[in-house]
């Protein structure tokens, strides 16, 4: 019960990474509150939550919406009294080169990934500042590390939010909060099964490309990244403070000959 009392929101954890981290940290007993702007899935996550004996909530917000970034935050405090951690997860793909991408493409993947980042922690921080405790966790990518092909838009997401977290980090260190950033790999999710089915003509095609690209030959799953996720979370990783926490196959730092 590494997460025994604490509060925990986590934003899209309607399916994929979120979804599993959301089970994962109830069984580790949180408190977890569940934010997706899908209320089915979101309801739905709750729902298995509870039959697995765990507690949570659902709150319906739009990340890049302050109105209802800031309701939704209220509403969680009202109902649980505090949140202690909170993991900003929500987040869209990107594909196509920069000449290939149009404006509002562009703007939605940079509003959903990192205003989506940017709200959440903005509402959220003035709580756990008078509280003088607290820890968020930035979704990034090992693709702030990295070059691929045709995710300019994804990209350029990833690599702020990580320079975020970093500087999110200098800045509240004096109240006892603590930021770090997670830079999975290729994970193999709903996201990324969209990500296949729009980008390639076969899918099975790309599906063996991006698997080559890790050293383990394989793409990880949802609960590879609840797992690290769950160490920035308690109170384990205390002495971690701006920190990126790869969760990649050996994309980053390995190469195969």
């Amino acid at each position: 019960m590494r997460l025994q009392g604490k509060s925990v929101l986590i934003t899209g954890a309607g399916s994929g990474i979120g979804k599993c981290t959301a089970q994962l940290f109830a069984a580790e007993g949180a408190e977890v509150i569940v934010c997706d702007i899908d209320a089915a899935k979101g309801e739905e996550t709750v729902a298995e939550i509870a039959a697995g004996g765990g507690t949570s909530a659902f709150l319906q917000a739009d990340v890049t919406n302050p109105e209802s970034v800031q309701a939704m935050v209220k509403a969680a405090i009202e109902r649980f009294g505090r949140i202690d951690v909170l993991f900003n997860n929500a987040g869209i793909s990107g594909v196509g080169a920069i000449h290939e991408v149009e404006p509002d493409v562009w703007d939605r993947v940079i509003n959903v990934n990192i205003r989506g980042v940017y709200l959440p922690s903005k509402y959220v921080l003035g709580h756990m500042m008078e509280r003088q405790s607290g820890n968020i966790i930035n979704m990034s990518s090992c693709i702030a590390e990295i070059g691929l092909a045709r995710r300019a838009s994804y990209a350029a997401t990833k690599g702020a939010v990580l320079a975020l977290t970093k500087s999110m980090q200098v800045d509240y260190a004096p109240y006892n909060i603590r930021v770090n950033a997670l830079l999975p790999g290729t994970i193999m999710t709903p996201f990324v099964e969209n990500y296949l089915r729009s980008s390639y003509a076969d899918p099975e095609e790309g599906f063996a490309s991006i698997k080559s690209r890790q050293l383990t030959g394989e793409l990880g799953r949802p609960d590879d990244v609840a797992k690290a996720a769950l160490f920035l979370a308690s109170d384990e990783s205390k002495f971690m403070m701006g920190s990126p926490l790869y969760i990649d196959g050996g994309v980053v730092f390995g190469k195969n000959a």
